[in-house]
Formats: C-alpha cells, structure tokens, sequence
C-alpha cells in the first residue's frame, strides 16, 4: 500500500511534507535525504521495514513538497527543523538516519543534542566536506553553474546509479530533484562545504552504523576509514559494486542490515516507556 504524505508545520516557520508508518510502540527511526531528494528517496525501503520500527520520513526544507524559503539552508537550519519535527510529533528520542547531504545535519544532530538520539546511521556520508575534492568539483563544475530551470541532463548524471533501479522510482527521483531551483542546489553545497563538524565527531557517543558503496564515485574508502576511526562507536558495512544511492540499489538488503543495527544495538537499551510517542 502506498503511503500517503501529510503536512506539519514547525515552529521554525516551515512546513514539511513526511510520511509515517510502524507501531506506535516501536523504536522511532526518521530518515533524512540527500541533496535534491525527498522522504521518496526511501520509498523503496519503508515497505521492507518491520512494523517494530516506528519509521518517520520527511523532505527537507527546500526539497519535495515541503517549504522553500528564502533562506536558512545550512547544517543548523536542517537541525532545528529535526529537532521542531521531533518535538512536533513528540518523538523524545530515535535513531537518525542521514544520507549523503543529510549526514552532517544528522552527525551535528548527535554532537548537539545526545539527549533526542538513540543511534546514528550514516549513509554515503562525506568526512570532512570542508576539503573535499569531490564536493569541491562538484561545486565547481556543476552547482555553482546552475541557473533557473535546472537542467535535466544535469540531474539525470547527478541521480544515475551503478546497479539498474526500477524505471517509474528513477523518474519520481528525477521528477523531485526537478523541484528544486537553481538557489537551493547552490545555498545547501556552499553551506555544506564551510560546516566543520568532522572535526567534533569524535564527541558521538551513540552507536552508529556507516553504509559505504565502493563504487561510489562521490565517497572514497579512504574518507569512511577516516569517519570510522573518529566516531567511537561507529561500524562501517561496506556494499560491493554499488552506487552512492545504495539504498536505492539494494533496498532489501539495506533495510535488513538497518532492521538489524536498530534490533541488536538500540532495542535492548530501550524500556517500552522510551520507545513510545
């Protein structure tokens, strides 16, 4: 059955489109996206999920069918909107999931706020994005050119993936980054790129699960060793001959491993009173 989207407004002033499935008594795990996405990146996975995750889903400010405003498009905007979420639907605490652009607002959310988190789970996340060499071209070359309508070549090559993905999700995929103006792309990248908070990583104290592809062309072995190494409690799953969506790639296996973590490494710490909302 499909999941139909709802709308919640935060105090923060924005209104976000987000999808909830699960039992109200199962552990909460809200999804953030990557860069152009929206909670439709995860469309292949919330139907994997055991009903004993209480999944929540939502698109960023600025992406999907949520707000776009003017601007507020840094690592603490997306913050406070988790957080103005969270507290919105009285969630005291869950395990985050950030993919790709998401990863730094979901790692700062673990610095800041230990109290709302019961794990992290990281999926093609960048290490330190001030110096790196990919982000840097991709900013140089692509983003920063951009200009109202956004080009669809350019989303097509930005969204391909290395394993085939079902044709109807890869157009909805390409049919939401489409939403984005030119502005957006450019606020998001530029804020990313000036965040520090790899160097604060070592302060996570929950635990967190890396996802890695390595046939990612954006994340090298090399950057998740490093996140590994600098996250005390960090894990890192490495996929074979799969893209930087690799959620989208390998969905099943995906929501197993997450399934996983969230059984073997989170519930045993929970009382039924910590899981409810």
């Amino acid at each position: 059955m499909a999941l139909a989207s709802r709308k919640i407004e935060l105090r923060t002033g924005v209104t976000l489109d987000y999808v909830a499935q699960g039992d109200p008594s199962g552990v909460p795990v809200i999804f953030m996206h990557g860069l152009s996405d929206s909670w439709r990146s995860y469309a292949p996975i919330l139907p994997r999920l055991p009903d004993s995750i209480k999944a929540f889903a939502f698109s960023l400010r600025g992406h999907g069918d949520s707000d776009r405003p003017d601007e507020g498009y840094g690592v603490e905007d997306f913050g406070g909107d988790l957080e103005a979420f969270m507290d919105a639907l009285r969630i005291n605490e869950a395990v985050i999931v950030g993919h790709s652009g998401s990863s730094p607002v979901a790692q700062r959310f673990a610095i800041d706020h230990p109290e709302r988190i019961f794990g992290l789970v990281l999926v093609g996340a960048f290490a330190d994005m001030t110096t790196d060499p990919a982000i840097r071209q991709f900013w140089e070359t692509g983003v920063s050119r951009l200009e109202d309508p956004v080009d669809e070549g350019f989303v097509r090559d930005f969204q391909a993936s290395v394993k085939p993905i079902p044709p109807a999700f890869f157009e909805t995929v390409i049919e939401e980054s489409l939403k984005l103006p030119a502005r957006v792309w450019k606020e998001v990248v530029s804020a990313t790129m000036r965040d520090k908070v790899f160097d604060e990583v070592h302060k996570i104290t929950v635990p967190t699960l890396i996802f890695w592809a390595d046939a990612d062309d954006f994340i090298s072995r090399e950057s998740q060793e490093e996140l590994r190494e600098a996250i005390p409690e960090a894990r890192l799953v490495t996929y074979e001959d799969t893209g930087h969506n690799l959620h989208w790639e390998e969905p099943e296996r995906f929501a197993s491993d997450l399934a996983e973590f969230v059984d073997r490494e989170i519930a045993p710490r929970l009382s039924e009173a910590e899981r409810r909302i």
